[in-house]
């Protein structure tokens, strides 16, 4: 994929007015969302600090790495609140992403800081995807939780360009560390909307 880092404008992200949804979103939908948004952060978190355990403190990029991980935890701990007060029970795959995130994130720390950036960039772009699609789904009906996504998607958007600038495409083998990431992650995405 060629990014656009240097413009500013992300490939995948949609103006806020494009492609909105009139209709609201089923409970079930609604639940659905909710669910997988919550299974991401956490996942997120995991690859983090998977990252943060290898690559040491002298590392450039170790205290973004720090910076990006407490961000993800906010998200987590804000779909973590959705959960509860919307009554959504989480995935079941909560203890394979535990153990996915931490190993995706130790083995691309272990093949460098730039395969380490790959992955993030790899992530963020999945899920800045999902965000925009979720967006469009929201459209005006859910508010409150469509402010919300677009928070958090615009800070995943900022993940990502650290991630480009700090040498992401300098990754050996880019294109298929990239691939296979995103790869994972729509896999990931797409399970954890329904167990």
């Amino acid at each position: 994929m060629v990014s656009n880092a240097t413009s500013g404008v992300h490939p995948i992200a949609r103006s806020e007015g494009s492609a909105r949804s009139t209709n609201r979103p089923s409970q079930r939908a609604l639940r659905a969302l909710i669910r997988v948004d919550h299974a991401g952060e956490f996942g997120a978190v995991r690859i983090y600090d998977g990252q943060i355990a290898v690559l040491d403190r002298k590392n450039l990029h170790h205290e973004e790495l720090q910076h990006m991980r407490e961000q993800e935890r906010e998200h987590h701990a804000r779909f973590s609140e959705l959960l509860a007060n919307r009554n959504v029970r989480p995935t079941i795959l909560l203890p394979l992403w535990h153990v996915a995130g931490y190993a995706v994130g130790l083995t691309t720390a272990l093949m460098g800081p730039e395969a380490a950036m790959a992955c993030t960039e790899a992530v963020e772009d999945a899920v800045v995807e999902h965000y925009d699609e979720q967006l469009a789904l929201l459209g005006d009906s859910e508010p409150e939780l469509s402010s919300i996504v677009a928070r958090i998607r615009d800070e995943e958007l900022e993940h990502r360009d650290h991630a480009i600038t700090a040498g992401a495409h300098d990754t050996p083998g880019h294109t298929l560390v990239y691939g296979a990431i995103r790869f994972g992650c729509r896999i990931a995405i797409a399970i954890s909307k329904i167990l």
